[in-house]
C-alpha cells in the first residue's frame, strides 16, 4: 500500500475542522490588523491637523513676534496705522468675558442637572432636558442678534442702573460697575457667553449624574442621607471628571466664541477698568479685522490666533492637573 496522500485525502483535509479555524483565525488576524492601522490612522489625521495648524499659526505669527518680542503679550497698543499692536486689551476681553459667564453658567447648569436627576417629576423631565438640548444647538449668531437687539436694551434700562446703585458703590469693586450705561460691553458680552454655554455645562452634567449606580443613591438613602448629602458625597465623587469635562467643554466654547461676542463687547481697543465699558477679544478681533488686514496687521492677528490656542491649552492643562491630583489625594485617603 502506497503511503503518498492522494488528492481525495489532500481535498477532504482542507475542508477538515481544523483547517477551517484555522482559516478563521487567518481571517481575524487579518481583519485585526486592517482595523488597527485604519483606527491608527484616523488618530494620526487628527494628531497632523493640530500639528498643521499650530505650525500655521506660529510661522504667521513669527514676524509680530520678531518685533514686539513677548512683549506682544501686554502690549496694549493696537494701531493699525502705525503698525503698533499688542494683545493684552484683547486678551483681558477674552479672559473677563469667560469668566463672567463660567461664575453665572456652572451654579445654574449644576442646578439644572441635579434638578433634572434628583428631584424632577418623570413627567417633567424629559421636556425639560429636551429644551435644555435645544438651546445647545441655537446658532451663536441668533444668541448675537438676542444679545443686541433684545438683551442689550433692557440691561441698560434696568440691568446696569440696578448694578451700579448698589455694587457700584462698594469700596473695592464699586469701579467694575461704574462709567456709561448703553447695555454693551465686557459684562454683557459675558452674560450673552452664559446663556450660550450653560446648555452644554448643563447636558453633560446630567449625563454624567445619571450613570451614578442606583443601588449607590439607594444605599446612601438608606441610611438616611438627605437629597444634598448623597449629592455631596455620592454622586460628585462618582462623577467629578465628566463635571470637570462638561465645565472645561464650556469654558472653551466662551473663550473661543466668535459672533456672539462680537455683537455685544463693543469692539473697543480699550482698556478700562470697567465691565460695563465697550471692550474686544481676542476672536472678536479676528473677524472684525481679517478682512481688511495687510500683511504685518495679518501677522500680528495670527499672533493673537496663537495665543487664543496657548490659553486653552493652559487653561484644559490645569483642568487634567487638577484631575490628577485629586485622584491622588483619592488614593492617599484610602
Amino acid at each position: 500500500m502506497s503511503s503518498q496522500p492522494t488528492a481525495e485525502s489532500l481535498a477532504a483535509g482542507e475542508h477538515s475542522p481544523a483547517a477551517s479555524m484555522i482559516a478563521i483565525a487567518r481571517r481575524q488576524q487579518l481583519q485585526d490588523f486592517w482595523f488597527h492601522k485604519i483606527t491608527m490612522l484616523f488618530s494620526l489625521v487628527v494628531l497632523f491637523a493640530l500639528i498643521g495648524i499650530i505650525a500655521s499659526l506660529i510661522i504667521k505669527a513669527v514676524p509680530t513676534f520678531q518685533k514686539f518680542g513677548l512683549g506682544f503679550v501686554w502690549r496694549i497698543e493696537w494701531d493699525i496705522v502705525n503698525e503698533e499692536f499688542g494683545a493684552l486689551i484683547s486678551i483681558f476681553g477674552t479672559l473677563a468675558s469667560a469668566t463672567i459667564a463660567l461664575l453665572i453658567a456652572v451654579p445654574l447648569s449644576f442646578g439644572i442637572a441635579l434638578f433634572l436627576t434628583e428631584n424632577c417629576p418623570v413627567w417633567l423631565r424629559r421636556p425639560l432636558g429636551t429644551a435644555v438640548e435645544l438651546l445647545a444647538a441655537v446658532p451663536s449668531i441668533i444668541y448675537g442678534m438676542f444679545g443686541l437687539f433684545v438683551f442689550a436694551p433692557l440691561f441698560a434700562e434696568y440691568g446696569q442702573p440696578a448694578l451700579q446703585s448698589t455694587l457700584g458703590q462698594m469700596p473695592v469693586i464699586g469701579s467694575l460697575f461704574g462709567g456709561a450705561m448703553n447695555g454693551i460691553g465686557i459684562l454683557a458680552a459675558g452674560l450673552i457667553l452664559a446663556f450660550m454655554i450653560l446648555p452644554f455645562i448643563a447636558a453633560v452634567m446630567r449625563d454624567v449624574f445619571e450613570i451614578v449606580p442606583p443601588i449607590l443613591r439607594e444605599s446612601a438613602y438608606g441610611i438616611g442621607c438627605t437629597t444634598w448629602e448623597v449629592v455631596r458625597h455620592v454622586v460628585l465623587p462618582y462623577t467629578q471628571k465628566g463635571v470637570i469635562g462638561g465645565v472645561m467643554l464650556g469654558l472653551g466654547r466662551a473663550l473661543g466664541e466668535t459672533m456672539a461676542v462680537t455683537f455685544v463687547i463693543g469692539n473697543s481697543q480699550r482698556l478700562v477698568p470697567s465691565l460695563f465699558a465697550p471692550g474686544s477679544s481676542i476672536a472678536s478681533t479676528l473677524a472684525n479685522e481679517f478682512a481688511e488686514a495687510g500683511d504685518f496687521h495679518l501677522s500680528a492677528l495670527f499672533a493673537l490666533g496663537f495665543l487664543l490656542f496657548i490659553i486653552t491649552f493652559v487653561v484644559l492643562a490645569l483642568a487634567k492637573l487638577l484631575i490628577v491630583r485629586n485622584e491622588k489625594s483619592k488614593g492617599a485617603k484610602t
